[in-house]
């Protein structure tokens, strides 16, 4: 763990990051405690079949991971990460709170058949579905603008930027940020699952909306320690800017064997000559006529023709994951039908003893269990061993753990594990119809 001071200032530090970390625990213990199980509140309140039931939980996870790209945009561009984190837990706790009313008013979901004759009508009404999907569209804005800042509100907690003990601490901080959200992930598919098939689903909601308020206070409560920077320029507005400067200057020869080159760069920046890398959008950045594409205080006389480097090199860096991304696109299929093994899990035997049976909604929770052990054996067992060996200290970077086997590997396990998913599934059929 991180035991000493980064800074003598008194805003950021640890303290801060332990606010900032109990935050996003508490909110995904909250919502993942609501979302594992909902495929069966959905199916046995709503009267939903599984294909339909499947459906809403497919686009309200979709909702969920698009939203965070919204909420990092209007952060980085127009309100800064603590408002859009106080109006993520504000929004999300609204959602739960809503949620957490179908299950106390009746007429708020699908009466049970049991209650009336048996010609009931037992599918939802269309108020009925609005007033759900308006709580699950509210959830999903609510935790787009909590994740989508704040692993980064953290870091900026952090602010000795130029040491290399702040390198380790600031990865330290990563590992540990994700072991506990992933242990809270891991609490809500085991205990609050259990909790409602055991006690329903009033008390099984209302602990999640429990969870929320201990969330919002746990981030509102260290407001006055937090270090909150401002927003920046609108990033998408550059990346544009290089496009179309780059393309207006196609026809302009590049000769990286040229030494006089002009290259505009900000004042006080280390990129004052472009990277080989991506060499056409290097073109945005060159200056062709400095009294022409100059003003008198250096900067750009029309930024639509001429960028910086700085500019150019965050294009380039945002162009270089894209493979990254459609790889993890591919994988989040795969990912996202944890309804299906929800819902196969439920017709299984789950007796480990006579009186105790696991939910089924828990099994998903042991693909969480290797990444959590995983990330703490690495940073609190490989790491300080590699470092005695060594005799220094040692860090795996970042582009270590990211080699493009590693991803790959991961995406072969997992297409593997779909594939042995299905043929069981195929097995188990066959033996029923027989």
């Amino acid at each position: 763990m991180i035991t000493e001071p980064l800074l003598s200032n008194p805003k950021g530090g640890i303290t801060a990051l332990l606010f900032i970390i109990a935050n996003e625990a508490l909110e995904r213990l909250a919502s993942f405690g609501l979302s594992t199980n909902m495929i069966m509140y959905l199916t046995r309140e709503y009267g939903m079949d599984a294909a339909s039931g499947a459906q809403i939980l497919f686009l309200y996870s979709a909702a969920g991971n698009f939203m965070p790209i919204i909420g990092a945009f209007l952060a980085d561009t127009y309100v800064g990460r603590y408002p859009m984190i106080g109006f993520g837990c504000i929004t999300s706790l609204l959602g739960m709170v809503l949620l957490w009313l179908t299950t106390v008013i009746p007429e708020a979901r699908v009466p049970s058949c049991a209650q009336f004759s048996s010609e009931c009508n037992n599918e939802a009404t269309t108020p009925q579905l609005l007033f759900l999907y308006f709580c699950l569209g509210l959830m999903s804005i609510g935790a787009g603008g909590i994740r989508s800042c704040s692993l980064a509100f953290g870091a900026d907690q952090l602010r000795k930027r130029d040491s290399l003990k702040y390198a380790g601490i600031l990865e330290s901080f990563f590992s540990w940020y994700y072991v506990i959200s992933s242990a809270s992930v891991f609490i809500s598919m085991t205990c609050l699952v259990y909790i409602q098939d055991a006690l329903g689903w009033k008390v099984g909601f209302g602990v999640p909306v429990l969870l929320m308020i201990l969330s919002t206070l746990s981030f509102f409560l260290a407001s006055p320690i937090y270090v909150k920077p401002k927003a920046k320029a609108n990033w998408l507005v550059g990346f544009a800017r290089v496009l179309v400067a780059s393309f207006r200057k196609r026809r302009i020869e590049l000769c990286s064997q040229n030494p006089d080159e002009l290259y505009h760069h900000r004042k006080g920046s280390a990129l004052v000559v472009p990277s080989e890398r991506i060499r056409f959008l290097n073109r945005a950045c060159v200056i062709t006529n400095p009294e022409e594409d100059l003003l008198p205080d250096g900067r750009a006389s029309d930024p639509w023709c001429l960028c910086t480097v700085d500019q150019v090199e965050e294009l380039k860096a945002l162009i270089k994951v894209i493979p990254i991304w459609s790889t993890g696109m591919l994988v989040s299929v795969n990912v996202c039908q944890n309804s299906f093994l929800l819902l196969q899990a439920s017709t299984m035997n789950r007796h480990i003893t006579s009186k105790f049976e696991i939910p089924a909604g828990s099994f998903y929770a042991f693909l969480l269990l290797s990444s959590t052990i995983w990330i703490a054996l690495y940073d609190r067992v490989i790491i300080p061993l590699a470092s005695k060996i060594r005799g220094k200290p040692t860090r795996l970077g970042l582009q270590q753990k990211n080699r493009t086997w590693d991803s790959g590997l991961r995406c072969f396990h997992g297409s593997t594990g779909n594939y042995r998913e299905g043929a069981t599934r195929n097995c188990n059929q066959g033996r029923d119809f027989r």
